[in-house]
């Protein structure tokens, strides 16, 4: 494994940022609200619509295969049968519409210039993302850019997101990692609780052989505790998902880069209030 080089550095550290501006379409009262006034109801079915949306009206088995870490049958409970609900259009408007409502509660005390330059340079970044064989994040791309700041710096967000989550599902495959495995070795590093897993869909069997599997690749240990070697080669997945996440950095240059860190870090820092490090949803720690 080679030392993460100044690119990929560059990229986690944004990841950070970003990631913090995205994720409160997920737990935000506003968001769950948004969804539910089109007929979305239960957090679930305005998830799946939501994240969905942006690649059509699709049956359950593309979005099993990129949203990677669900059990196929609670994918399929939810698709095609939202789109009954709500149609890709109104699911789009509602996360969006969350979306914004969720930042502005977060950032009600910066000035609308200091959002529209974090905006503007977010939105750069993403036009810079490449998007072959990426494809949350190429459908996230092509959505139209939104009217005000916080919906422009939400979407770009989002599609840096969705760009990162594909290369690193991307490098999980390559590595001869499954979704459930995955997710068994994330619980035994973290500490999480079992619903983590239980909470996507996989039954407690499938759990067991999945830690049964980790071990014998010598990822567990009998006790269930992760490894020496598991630790360095999931570093080096991480670090694969960085470098491959670069490109929108590089394209921005340093300058740039370092300015728009500035601008979000304190939306950053709001959001963190709101879904904390411990969050199933994985959110990066900021610096200091």
């Amino acid at each position: 494994m080679t030392a993460l080089d100044e690119p990929g550095r560059t990229a986690r550290s944004m990841w950070a940022y970003f990631e913090s501006v995205h994720a409160v379409t997920y737990l935000h009262p506003r968001a769950r609200a948004a969804y539910e006034a089109v007929g979305l109801r239960g957090y679930w079915r305005g998830y799946f619509a939501g994240r969905a949306a942006p690649l059509g009206a699709t049956e359950a088995a593309p979005v099993i295969a990129v949203f990677f870490t669900f059990a196929p049958p609670m994918v399929a409970r939810a698709l095609p049968a939202v789109w009954r609900l709500a149609t890709p259009p109104e699911a789009l408007r509602a996360r969006l519409t969350g979306a914004v409502q969720a930042l502005a509660e977060l950032t009600y005390e910066l000035p609308e210039s200091h959002l529209a330059e974090a905006a503007d340079l977010l939105e750069r970044a993403a036009a810079a993302a490449q998007t072959a064989g990426r494809v949350l994040g190429a459908a996230n791309a092509a959505l139209p850019v939104g009217e005000y700041p916080l919906a422009r710096l939400w979407q770009a967000a989002t599609t840096l997101r969705e760009h990162r989550g594909d290369g690193h599902v991307a490098a999980l495959v390559a590595a001869g990692l499954d979704p459930v495995e995955t997710l068994t070795w994330r619980v035994a590093r973290d500490g999480s609780p079992p619903q983590y897993l239980l909470g996507r869909g996989w039954s407690e069997e499938q759990w067991h052989a999945a830690r049964e599997r980790l071990t014998r690749r010598g990822w567990l240990t009998e006790d269930g505790t992760t490894t020496e070697q598991s630790r360095a080669d999931f570093q080096a997945i991480e670090d694969a998902t960085d470098r491959a996440a670069a490109h929108p950095w590089q394209a921005l240059g340093d300058q740039d880069t370092d300015r728009l860190r500035e601008l979000l870090e304190p939306i950053a820092r709001s959001g963190h209030t709101l879904l904390p490090e411990s969050s199933p949803l994985g959110l990066p720690a900021l610096p200091g």
